[in-house]
């Protein structure tokens, strides 16, 4: 069984709690309207789905494009989507899956479950990973 993991490390610029002293960040803070600014009112329908990110280590985020939301995961294995546009390979540590959302509809069960099992995985990595919560 393993140990307790060792405590988060605190940006002292920012505020922002990692799982590694330093990993790279940015400590600016945006207004969350201003990422939405000139975008289709669509986009923030999808985003107010409140998907929310955290564990014990990143395994996702969102990013404000001009025309979709970019919703990226990190999980064990390559999974399946239709609004997948693209995977990255992490190597032993598993895979980068990014999405394109467009329409609160992408955000299906399916979607759903690939959010959850990436948020199950961060918080019980795999022996690849676990090297990383060190």
């Amino acid at each position: 069984m393993p140990g307790k993991p060792s405590p988060l490390w605190k940006c002292p610029r920012c505020g922002h709690r990692f799982v590694t002293r330093n990993l790279w960040h940015s400590c600016a803070r945006v207004r969350l309207a201003d990422h939405f600014a000139g975008k289709p009112p669509v986009l923030r329908v999808i985003f107010e789905t409140r998907i929310v990110f955290q564990a014990r280590v990143r395994f996702g985020g969102v990013a404000v494009r001009r025309q979709w939301l970019e919703l990226r995961l990190w999980l064990h294995r390559r999974a399946d989507h239709p609004a997948l546009v693209r995977v990255g390979s992490f190597g032993r540590l598993g895979y980068g899956h990014y999405f394109r959302l467009r329409a609160a509809a992408d955000l299906d069960a399916t979607l759903s479950d690939l959010i959850g099992r990436a948020y199950d995985e961060a918080r019980t990595p795999g022996p690849a990973a676990a090297g990383l919560l060190g």
